[in-house]
């Protein structure tokens, strides 16, 4: 066994210490309040003095609480140091009230509907309407009082009113016009009174009662564009959002236009039931193809030449279009036929000739012809198509 003095000794320092108070008193304390603990520690030989400064839960019986963190700081560090820890000298800093448990989220058929629109205050005409007659009303009451307590003669004003008043009846068209200047006034209110005025925003359902919300337009147009804009082959995205209904026009650049048009439909319903409005709006969706699309061809349609191993003068293998057809066979024209009877091949032309020329147009296979018609008959062993 190695002796005493060759074995070493182990030092444990103030700062190691005052951590492992900190976490174990921690331990002891609600997840709220663990992190808050602070302190110091010092160590003489094989003995530790820990001090520390905590918040306790509050409300809580605080000698209790304070009891319980001292015996579990002093254990726990005795445990984990192998010192002599007693019990720790515990300040306590502040009392914190404990957080509500959040509420959990409701489902998505649990959402209750908020206000159907989103009403204005009026502040502004309100505020217009209120001034002007108090105006009015202050200016003839000012002038009543002087001619009844002051005994002053009435404002000119006044009698002018009263003068042009009486001379004028309902048949005059001044009168006429201030009538109809009064009636368009009244409508007017009328229509502040019963309609919601921000048009602009469109109410949110809410989960919580008396809670209101409500986002603005410009916000729901812009999310739909976004996810829109993400379908491929989609570009020029514009959206405009109403009260009922959400209209994206867009251009094709490539691509099906089926494909394109259905998968921008789920986009946009998607982007729109992400809102949570109260009243989620119909979607509609235009794609517009660009000036420069073609529709994808298929690989029937594709025209793609392939060459088939056969006798040629050259040495090399003729060439046929992929169209299914045996070597040797010209197709593409109504006169066009077995080639395998008549040594010199017939001619593949993209003109206007008729008879025995065979027509090519834009979307058929393309077919080759043999060597020129100056050779000889016995040079050619075999014509494409």
């Amino acid at each position: 066994m190695t002796e005493a003095a060759e074995r070493g000794t182990t030092t444990i320092t103030d700062r190691a210490v005052r951590k492992i108070a900190q976490r174990a008193a921690g331990e002891v304390l609600p997840p709220s309040l663990a992190g808050a603990a602070r302190g110091s520690a010092r160590v003489r030989g094989r003995r530790a003095g820990v001090t520390l400064r905590v918040a306790l839960p509050y409300p809580a019986p605080l000698s209790e609480t304070a009891r319980q963190v001292r015996e579990h700081v002093a254990d726990r560090t005795r445990e984990l140091t192998g010192l002599d820890v007693p019990p720790p000298r515990l300040t306590v800093s502040r009392l914190a009230t404990s957080a509500p448990a959040p509420a959990p989220a409701p489902p998505p058929g649990a959402v209750r509907p908020g206000p159907r629109y989103w009403w204005s205050a009026r502040r502004v005409p309100t505020a217009v309407l209120l001034l002007a007659g108090t105006a009015v009303a202050a200016t003839v009451t000012a002038d009543a009082l002087r001619v009844r307590v002051l005994h002053h003669r009435p404002a000119a004003w006044r009698l002018r009113a009263v003068d042009w008043l009486s001379g004028h009846g309902p048949g005059d068209p001044a009168v006429t016009a201030g009538s109809l200047v009064a009636v368009a006034l009244g409508v007017w209110l009328l229509v502040l009174a019963l309609t919601p005025g921000r048009r602009r925003q469109l109410a949110l359902g809410t989960a919580a009662s008396g809670v209101r919300g409500a986002v603005d337009r410009k916000a729901v147009a812009a999310l739909v564009r976004d996810a829109v804009d993400e379908v491929n082959g989609l570009t020029g995205v514009r959206v405009r959002v109403g009260r009922r209904r959400v209209l994206v026009r867009a251009r094709l650049a490539f691509g099906e236009r089926d494909d394109a048009l259905r998968q921008a439909v789920a986009a946009a319903e998607e982007a729109v039931e992400r809102c949570g409005l109260r009243r989620p709006p119909r979607c509609r969706v235009v794609v517009v193809p660009d000036p420069t699309w073609r529709p994808p061809l298929s690989p029937a349609d594709s025209g793609t030449k392939a060459f088939v191993p056969g006798p040629t003068t050259s040495g090399r293998p003729a060439e046929t279009a992929s169209s299914g057809l045996p070597a040797g066979t010209a197709t593409g024209g109504p006169a066009s036929g077995p080639a395998t009877g008549d040594p010199t091949p017939a001619p593949v032309t993209s003109g206007p000739e008729s008879g025995g020329s065979a027509r090519s147009g834009p979307e058929s296979a393309s077919a080759t012809s043999g060597p020129p018609s100056g050779s000889a008959a016995g040079e050619q062993e075999g014509a494409t198509s």
